[in-house]
C-alpha cells in the first residue's frame, strides 16, 4: 500500500491556470526523418544570436576558416559564433537579421569552399574526470545557448545553478502548434539527448532529472524509453497536451507543483530547466568536441510542398531552406519564424538561420484564418481566463497603449511569457502580444537609462566627495601653513628686535659716525685719485691743462701750510680757492726775498723749488707739472740776474735747450714745449747776466747725456724732468764756483746719479729723493765755497737718492721735499731783490704763456700728422712734429732774449 502511494506521488502531475487548446498541426512534418540540405553559396553569420552582447571579432576579410573555427570570442553572456563550414571570409558588415524590427546587425559573410572540413576537435568522453568548471567553460566555448527559443547562454545559466539545484527539468513538451523539431530530434537522437541530460545533471549535481513530454508525441516517448532502458537516473514524465505547458514556469508547476515567485527565477526554488535541443548540443560539445554549427529546423505550412525537419547550418539564408523543400509563395505570402502564436513575420527571406530558429512556417491564406482588422476591447475577460501567468491582459493592454509604464510594471508585465494565448482568444482581433512586447522594450530602455543615470550619479557623487576631500585637505594644509608662518613671523620679529637693540647698543653717537663717514669718503676719493693716476695715461684728450695747473698750485700751498697727514684730505678743495691761496703765498715769498737780498740763498731756494716742482710733476698731471716748472725756472732766472754771472749763461742755455729737445722726443709734445720754452728763457737771462761762454759746452754736453740715459731706463716724462733738474744744478754750480773744471765733474756725477736711481728704483720715488739730496748738497756747497767739496757732494747725491728711493714712499718723500723747500724759501726771502724778481717773473710768465700757446699749436700739427700713421709709418710723423714744435719754441725764445737784452741795456 505504501509503495503504491509513493508510486502515485512520484508519477503525479499538476495543472496550471489558463491555457488553450489550439489545433496542433504537427503531423505535417513529424513523420519524415531528419535530412541534410546542400550548402548555400554564401553564409550570413550574425554576431549576436542569443540574449546578451555580441562577441569580439577574431577574423578578417580574406581569412580562410574551417568548420567549427571561432569567428568571435567573449566571456560571460558574450557567446562566440563559429564557422558553419570551411571557406573564406568574404566580408564583415551590416545585414538584416531575424528580428521583428527588421533592423540590420553586424554579420560575417562566409563563402564556402565545398570541402566542409572540420577544425581539429578535442573530444572529452571521460568528462567526469575533469572539474565541473572546465566542463562549463567548454560549453561556453562551444557557443551553446537555449535552443528552445529563449536563447539564454547555457553556461551562464549553469553557473547560476551550480549550488542549490535539486531538480533538473528537460523540457520536451514542445507545445506550440506546427513545431516538431524537438519531437523529431528525440525520435532520431534519443540516446544523445539522454547523454546530454546526464552531463547537465552531473554538472549541476542534481538529485533528480525530470523529462517532461506531452502525450501527443508517442513516437518520441517510445524512443526515449527505449534509449533509457533500465536506467533510473532519468525520469520521463508524460503530461497532458495543453498550451502553453512548455513554458518554464508552467512546466515547473506541472512537474513539481511549485510556482516561481514574481520577479524571481526557477533556481530560487531549486529547479533548473533546459531544452531537449540544448541537451543534445551539450553532448556534441563535450563527448564529440564539436561546437554548435547547426540545429534542427521545422519547415512546414501549406505553402511548402515537402514539409519536414532538416539539419540547417547557422547562417543559412531562409530563402535557401524554402527553396530546398518546394516553397511556392502566394500573393501576400507571409513567412513566420517560430510558431503561429509566439513567432513573428520575417521582413525578408534573405535573413539567416540563428541559434533560436526552431521553425519556418509558410502558411496559406486560408490556413491562418480571417485577417479581420483590430477592433475596440469589449471587456469580455477571455484574455484573463486564457492567461497561464495569472495576469490581467486587458489592463496591461490599456497601460501599454497609454504609455503608463509604472502601472504596467505594477501589474507584472515582466511575467508575461508572450505565449499569445490572450491574442488567440480575443474576439476583437487585438494583437495583445505585440503591445506587450513593445511595452517591455520601452521598460527595458527606461531601466537602462535609469541604470546609466544611477551610474553617472554615483560617479558625480564620488567626484564631489573627492573634490570635497581635496578641498578639506587643502584648507588643512593652508591652515597649517598659516600657523607655521605666524610662528615663523613671531620668531623672526623677536630676533629682528633683538638685533636692532644690539645694533643700537653697539653703535657710537652721531658725531663719531659722521667723522667716520667723512674719513671713509676721503679715503675713497684718495684711492680713486691714485687709481686714476696709475692706470689712465695722460693725453691731451683726457687731461685739462688748466685744471692740472690749479691742482698743482693747491698741492704746493698745502705742502707749505699744512702737515703731510692733511694733504690727502684736501684733494677735494675748490681749485679756484687753491689757486688764489698759492698766488698769495708766492707774493709773500717774493716780498721777503726782496727785503733781505741774499743772492746765494735765493738760488738755493729757487733750485729746491724747481726740483720740487719737477718731482711733483712726475706724480701729478703733466700740465700741472709744466706750470710748476715754469714758476720754478722764473725764480731761478731772477736769482741769476741778481748775481750777474754772464759767462755761465751760454753754456746753461745750450744745455737746457738740448735737454728740453731730448725730453720732448720722449714725452708728451705739450709738456716738452712748455719745458723747452721755460728752459730757454732761463738760459737767455743767465747769459745776459754773466756773459760767460767757456763753461757752456761742457755743461751742455754732460746734461743731455745724463737726461738721455735716464729717459732710456725710466718713464720718458719723469726722465725729462730729472734731466732738466740735473742740468740746472750743474749750471748753478758752475756759476757759483767760476771754475771750468768743476762743472763737467758735477754734471757727470749728477747725470750718473739720476741714471742709477732710474735703473734701480721707482721713477717717482727716485725723483723725489734725488731732488732732496741735491738740494742738501747745493746748500752745503754754497756754505763752504770749496771747489773740492762739489765732486764729493755730487757723488753722494746719487747714492742717497738710490738708498732713499728704495726705503721711502714717493708721496711722503714729495711732502718732505716740499717742507724742506718751504723752509729754504723762508730763509732766502730776507736776501732776495723784490723789484728785479717781480720784473723777471712777469717776463717769464709772458714767455711761458707764449710757449704754451706755441706748444698747443705744435701739438695740433702733430695730431694732424698722426691721423694716418698706418699708411706711412716710415716717415715717423709724430717725432718730426714734436721736434718741429721744439725748434719753433727755441727760435721764439732766442728772439725774446734779444728783445730782453735791448730792454736791459736801455
Amino acid at each position: 500500500m505504501l509503495n503504491l502511494f509513493n508510486f502515485l506521488k512520484k508519477e503525479k502531475v499538476w495543472d496550471f491556470q489558463g491555457g488553450i487548446h489550439p489545433p496542433e498541426m504537427k503531423t505535417q512534418s513529424n513523420g519524415t526523418p531528419l535530412s541534410e540540405l546542400p550548402l548555400p553559396h554564401r553564409f550570413i553569420i550574425p554576431l549576436k544570436q542569443h540574449i546578451g552582447h555580441e562577441g569580439e571579432i577574431c577574423v578578417a576579410p580574406g581569412d580562410k576558416v574551417l568548420r567549427g573555427q571561432p569567428l568571435t570570442f567573449g566571456t560571460g553572456r558574450m557567446l562566440p559564433v563559429h564557422a558553419p563550414t570551411s571557406g573564406v571570409i568574404e566580408d564583415i558588415g551590416q545585414h538584416m537579421t531575424a528580428h521583428p524590427s527588421g533592423l540590420s546587425e553586424l554579420c560575417i559573410f562566409l563563402t564556402p569552399d565545398g570541402e566542409d572540413r572540420w577544425m581539429p576537435l578535442d573530444p572529452l568522453p571521460d568528462y567526469r574526470q575533469h572539474p565541473r568548471a572546465d566542463i562549463v567553460q567548454r560549453i561556453h566555448d562551444a557557443g551553446i545557448a537555449g535552443l528552445g527559443g529563449a536563447g539564454f547562454p547555457t553556461a551562464t545559466k549553469l553557473k547560476g545553478g551550480l549550488r542549490g539545484v535539486k531538480t533538473l527539468i528537460i523540457n520536451a513538451a514542445e507545445c506550440e502548434p506546427y513545431i516538431t523539431a524537438d519531437d523529431r530530434l528525440m525520435q532520431d537522437y534519443a540516446a544523445e539527448v539522454l547523454e546530454g541530460s546526464r552531463i547537465l545533471a552531473w554538472v549541476l549535481q542534481a538529485e533528480r532529472v525530470l523529462i517532461g513530454i506531452e502525450d501527443n508525441k508517442p513516437e518520441a516517448i517510445a524512443a526515449l524509453k527505449q534509449a533509457l532502458g533500465s536506467e533510473r537516473d532519468l525520469q520521463i514524465r508524460v503530461i497532458p497536451t495543453k498550451y502553453p505547458s512548455g513554458g518554464a514556469k508552467q512546466l515547473t508547476r506541472i512537474l513539481t507543483g511549485m510556482e516561481v515567485p514574481h520577479g524571481g527565477r526557477s533556481t530560487d526554488i531549486g529547479v533548473l530547466m533546459q531544452n531537449v535541443g540544448t541537451a543534445w548540443a551539450v553532448k556534441r560539445a563535450i563527448i564529440n568536441g564539436e561546437p554548435i554549427t547547426e540545429r534542427v529546423v521545422t519547415l512546414t505550412g501549406e505553402a511548402i510542398a515537402q514539409p519536414r525537419n532538416v539539419w540547417s547550418r547557422l547562417g543559412t539564408p531562409i530563402s535557401h531552406l524554402l527553396h530546398q523543400v518546394g516553397f511556392t509563395p502566394a500573393p501576400r505570402q507571409m513567412v513566420i519564424m517560430g510558431g503561429p502564436l509566439m513567432g513573428f513575420t520575417l521582413p525578408s527571406l534573405d535573413v539567416p538561420v540563428v541559434k533560436i530558429t526552431n521553425c519556418i512556417l509558410a502558411p496559406s491564406a486560408s490556413e491562418m484564418g480571417n485577417n479581420d482588422e483590430e477592433q475596440s476591447c469589449i471587456r469580455c475577460s477571455a484574455c484573463a481566463d486564457a492567461c497561464p501567468a495569472k495576469l490581467l491582459p486587458q489592463q496591461l493592454y490599456w497601460y501599454s497603449q497609454g504609455g503608463d509604464h509604472d502601472k504596467a510594471r505594477a501589474h507584472h508585465i515582466d511575467d508575461c511569457i508572450e505565449c499569445g494565448a490572450c491574442a488567440y482568444v480575443c474576439p476583437s482581433n487585438i494583437p495583445l502580444v505585440q503591445y506587450y512586447r513593445q511595452e517591455k522594450a520601452e521598460l527595458r530602455a527606461i531601466d537602462l537609462e535609469a541604470k546609466r543615470t544611477l551610474e553617472a550619479k554615483a560617479r558625480f557623487e564620488a567626484r564631489q566627495a573627492r573634490l570635497e576631500r581635496e578641498k578639506q585637505a587643502r584648507e588643512a594644509r593652508h591652515e597649517e601653513a598659516k600657523q607655521r608662518v605666524a610662528r615663523t613671523d613671531t620668531s623672526e620679529l623677536t630676533a629682528a628686535k633683538a638685533r636692532v637693540k644690539a645694533r643700537q647698543a653697539a653703535e657710537p653717537d652721531e658725531a663719531s659716525l659722521e667723522a667716520q663717514r667723512e674719513a671713509r669718503h676721503a679715503q675713497a676719493r684718495l684711492r680713486q685719485a691714485e687709481a686714476q693716476a696709475e692706470t689712465q695715461p695722460v693725453t691731451r684728450q683726457s687731461v685739462d691743462p688748466r685744471k692740472a695747473a690749479v691742482e698743482a698750485a693747491i698741492a704746493r700751498a698745502k705742502a707749505k701750510k699744512v702737515s703731510p697727514a692733511d694733504t690727502a684730505a684736501d684733494a677735494s678743495v675748490d681749485p679756484r680757492k687753491a689757486a688764489v691761496e698759492a698766488a698769495v703765498a708766492r707774493a709773500k715769498a717774493k716780498k721777503a726775498a726782496q727785503a733781505e737780498g741774499a743772492d746765494a740763498t735765493t738760488r738755493a731756494v729757487s733750485e729746491s723749488v724747481t726740483e720740487a716742482a719737477s718731482d711733483a710733476a712726475v706724480e701729478t698731471d703733466p700740465r700741472k707739472a709744466a706750470v710748476q716748472a715754469a714758476i720754478a725756472r722764473a725764480k731761478a732766472k731772477k736769482a741769476a740776474q741778481a748775481e750777474g754771472a754772464d759767462a755761465t749763461a751760454p753754456a746753461v742755455a745750450e744745455s737746457v735747450t738740448d735737454a728740453v729737445s731730448d725730453a720732448a722726443v720722449e714725452t708728451d709734445p705739450r709738456k716738452a714745449a712748455v719745458q723747452a720754452a721755460i728752459a730757454r728763457a732761463k738760459a737767455k737771462k743767465a747769459a745776459q747776466a754773466e756773459g760767460a761762454d767757456a763753461t757752456a759746452p761742457a755743461a751742455s754736453e754732460s746734461v743731455p747725456e745724463a737726461a738721455s740715459d735716464a729717459a732710456a731706463e725710466t718713464d720718458p716724462r719723469k726722465a725729462a724732468v730729472q734731466a732738466a733738474i740735473a742740468r740746472a744744478k750743474a749750471k748753478k754750480a758752475a756759476q757759483a764756483e767760476g771754475a771750468d773744471a768743476t762743472a763737467p765733474a758735477v754734471a757727470e756725477s749728477v747725470t750718473d746719479a739720476v741714471s742709477d736711481a732710474a735703473a734701480e728704483t721707482d721713477p717717482r720715488k727716485a725723483a723725489v729723493q734725488a731732488a732732496i739730496a741735491r738740494a742738501k748738497a747745493k746748500k752745503a756747497a754754497q756754505a763752504e765755497g770749496a771747489d773740492t767739496t762739489a765732486p764729493a757732494a755730487s757723488e753722494s747725491v746719487p747714492e742717497a737718492a738710490s738708498d732713499a728711493a728704495v726705503e721711502t714712499d714717493p708721496r711722503k718723500a714729495a711732502v718732505q721735499a716740499a717742507i724742506a723747500r718751504a723752509k729754504a724759501k723762508k730763509a732766502a726771502q730776507a736776501e732776495s731783490a723784490a723789484d728785479a724778481a717781480s720784473r723777471d717773473a712777469a717776463a717769464l710768465a709772458t714767455a711761458a704763456h707764449f710757449a704754451v700757446e706755441n706748444a698747443e699749436q705744435a701739438q695740433e700739427q702733430a695730431n694732424n700728422a698722426n691721423a694716418e700713421p698706418e699708411q706711412a709709418p716710415e716717415l715717423n710723423q709724430p717725432d718730426d712734429a714734436r721736434k718741429a714744435a721744439i725748434a719753433a719754441a727755441i727760435a721764439r725764445a732766442k728772439a725774446r732774449k734779444a728783445q730782453s737784452s735791448t730792454t736791459l741795456e736801455d
